[in-house]
């Protein structure tokens, strides 16, 4: 159904929470371009957008994203709204300055992801896109999550949750992310294998691949070697793998690790299951970081973190908040444009009857 609403603004499309992260780092930068390069979209009223952070940050950028209308707290979930309206995440208790790490912009990260849950459990929002935080202000401020999927799960009582990386058809979830690679072992049981190859399926599925076909990648050198390197990808992912006959997808598994993402990059799958963090991070920054050849300084990063599993929808950037070039009018937005084009694809797969 298309409304058009108080502004003028025919409203058919939907509405997106983007949460700054760390004020102090890029996020403001990032989602002010953002704006600027979506602005036919939110005036035609098939996007909207609403930012939950600092006022202040988004107001010294506005000869970037154009003019944002300040919004009340207590807006009502079925009101109608401007293109790109901005939320305070919170009081400013101290000055953020830019560039430089501390508890206060940690406190204001964490503030703006609680606003954004809540929206997007209320349903005033189609789902919340992040941008970067730093994992130390955060702690400074007295939250101690490894990073957004820890606190997001907390935040909506998820258990479970998976981390997908994707950059354009190249996507990879994980089994385990944020931990010790000596812990790596032991996260990999068959109830978790079984749970991360449940939530990419139904994911790929709602992207519109009709017949997802998903490889598990080893945890061992060669699939451990009949066992010289480890009987885990023998006595534990190949089980699993042997148990899936649906006609709906295709599990195929374990490929060896320095294979599996060649074959995932000739499209002989849909998506990759990795083991640990780095096996799936670095093949996907791998593709998306754009590096200057002469300089050898990188230009721009493309990619999405999406967040499985929980009852909302959440998209993030693939980056950090580059404190170091912070303010310098040079931070690229291309990952923060392709997160919500994915907070998009998902929002209308969840719409649909």
């Amino acid at each position: 159904m298309i409304t058009i609403d108080r502004y003028g603004v025919f409203m058919s499309g939907p509405r997106l929470g983007i949460t700054m992260g760390d004020p102090a780092g890029i996020g403001p930068e990032i989602i002010a371009k953002a704006c600027a390069r979506l602005k036919p979209r939110l005036a035609d009223g098939s996007l909207s957008l609403l930012i939950i952070g600092s006022a202040t940050a988004m107001r010294a950028l506005e000869s970037i994203s154009g003019r944002i209308e300040r919004e009340e707290p207590s807006a009502s979930p079925t009101g109608h709204f401007p293109p790109v309206a901005i939320l305070e995440a919170g009081p400013e208790r101290t000055p953020i300055e830019t560039g430089v790490m501390s508890a206060e912009g940690g406190r204001l990260a964490y503030l703006a992801i609680e606003k954004a849950v809540r929206l997007a459990q209320a349903g005033s929002i189609a789902g919340i896109v992040t941008a970067p935080l730093n994992k130390e202000a955060l702690n400074l401020a007295g939250y101690h999550y490894a990073g957004h999927t820890d606190m997001l799960a907390e935040l909506t009582g998820a258990r479970d949750s998976v981390m997908m990386l994707a950059h354009g058809d190249f996507r990879v979830s994980h089994v385990s992310t944020h931990v010790a690679l000596a812990q790596v072992p032991s996260k990999l049981t068959g109830p978790r294998l079984r749970r991360v190859i449940k939530l990419t399926v139904e994911a790929l599925q709602g992207l519109g691949i009709a017949h997802p076909r998903i490889a598990i990648a080893a945890l061992n050198p060669h699939a451990g070697e009949g066992g010289i390197f480890g009987r885990e990808d023998i006595d534990i992912t190949t089980p699993v793998v042997a148990s899936y006959t649906s006609p709906d997808f295709t599990v195929v598994g374990p490929v060896p690790g320095d294979t599996v993402f060649v074959k995932l990059r000739a499209r002989q799958y849909d998506a990759v299951v990795a083991m640990y963090h780095d096996q799936g991070h670095v093949p996907v920054k791998l593709l998306g970081f754009n590096v200057d050849p002469a300089t050898g300084e990188w230009k721009a990063l493309s990619g999405v973190n999406v967040t499985l599993g929980l009852p909302i929808i959440r998209t993030s950037v693939d980056h950090g908040t580059a404190f170091d070039i912070a303010g310098k009018g040079i931070a690229n937005e291309d990952s923060l444009v392709e997160a919500i084009e994915f907070a998009v694809q998902m929002a209308a797969a969840k719409s649909k009857p």
